[in-house]
């Protein structure tokens, strides 16, 4: 029962992060279309509700998700223990994501209110971010160097 229980809150700890990433990876690349395109426009209205909408249905509630879930299984595996250095390393990294993550709910409230004055480089230069971060918690996670 305590093995069953453990897989399906992996399970769904895998799930959220696929969600969260899958939003964190989506996210700045309307910002580099949204650049593209007056303020006020109806493309920049549209544009608005699209961002809102991924932040608030898919971005938001996945990062809750992940941590929560995340934090559930340190706990029940008691993983903080000597020798997992790589959960150290990776719980770095997730600081770092949480960091692009707040950036962004930023810069898509600059867009909301006709006030963004970062560029279209610099969002497709910001979407890497999360992509990097990603990778390297994937290998973290996967071969636990540490």
């Amino acid at each position: 029962m305590l093995a069953e229980t453990y897989l399906w809150l992996k399970a769904f700890h895998i799930i959220a992060v696929i969600s969260w990433m899958a939003g964190m990876l989506y996210l700045p690349r309307l910002f580099v279309y949204h650049t593209r395109v007056a303020p006020g426009s109806e493309a920049s209205e549209l544009f608005k509700v699209m961002e809102r909408k991924l932040m608030r249905i898919i971005i938001n509630p996945a990062m809750i998700a992940t941590w929560i879930l995340g934090i559930w299984l340190i706990v029940r595996t008691n993983a903080l223990s000597a020798g997992n250095g790589w959960l150290h390393a990776k719980l770095g990294l997730l600081v770092l994501m949480q960091i692009a993550h707040a950036l962004m709910s930023r810069y898509r409230k600059a867009f909301m209110r006709d006030q963004n004055i970062k560029s279209e480089r610099f969002f497709r230069i910001f979407n890497e971010v999360p992509a990097v971060l990603m990778i390297i918690i994937v290998l973290l996670v996967v071969l636990k160097p540490f």
